[in-house]
């Protein structure tokens, strides 16, 4: 049976991956993701990705059969890569450039089986329309530690999730990982998408 690998901390991930009937094995990559600063966003969010999933599958205690999924998200402002603020002051930055703006939220894909190497990456895009929000709002938003810790400094499935008035695109990929491409990658190296759904 083939074992789904999540090559990443993201708790929002792993819960849009259960909730999706998967029930993956979790090992972080422990990537540096400042080392690839500069690049465009799409390739950004890429390359991380495909340097996440080689570095979990390469490890030696992963399962026989395994399919390891990396993924990295960023969320392009102004031809920009924003990932995560790091500080409160940045979050705040970030939120008065974003507010009443649209961004377009870049999540790169990587699939790669242990079994024979074969790799499948690409990249989901989705536009993502912020609130005008106020700056009191801004405040006490960056205040609850949420934004430090994410792609863009917002999310859609928490606490930020007023402050998006839309999104086209798939939702999922706002969150952190395209259900439709996940599958898409799955079927690319041959694997059924159906056949790593948990089983009670």
């Amino acid at each position: 049976m083939t074992v789904l690998v999540l090559a990443s901390a993201s708790p929002a991930r792993l819960a849009t991956l259960r909730n999706a009937g998967l029930d993956p094995l979790v090992i972080v990559s422990g990537v540096d993701e400042s080392q690839l600063d500069g690049l465009p966003p799409t390739e950004l969010a890429l390359q991380l990705a495909e340097l996440k999933c080689a570095a979990v599958a390469a490890r030696d205690d992963l399962p026989e059969s395994a399919l390891v999924l990396g993924c990295d998200s960023v969320l392009e402002l102004d031809g920009e890569a924003l990932g995560k603020p790091g500080d409160p002051d940045e979050a705040e930055r970030r939120w008065r450039a974003m507010r009443g703006r649209s961004g377009v939220l870049r999540t790169g894909h990587c699939l790669r089986e242990t079994t024979g190497g074969r790799v499948a990456a690409a990249t989901a895009s989705t536009t993502v329309h912020f609130a005008h929000v106020s700056d009191e709002e801004i405040k006490a938003y960056v205040a609850t530690g949420e934004p430090l810790y994410v792609a863009g400094a917002f999310t859609v499935d928490g606490l930020g999730g007023a402050f998006v008035t839309g999104i086209e695109g798939d939702h999922h990929n706002v969150v952190g990982v395209s259900l439709p491409l996940v599958r898409d990658l799955v079927g690319e190296l041959g694997h059924s998408w159906t056949s790593l759904w948990s089983r009670p």
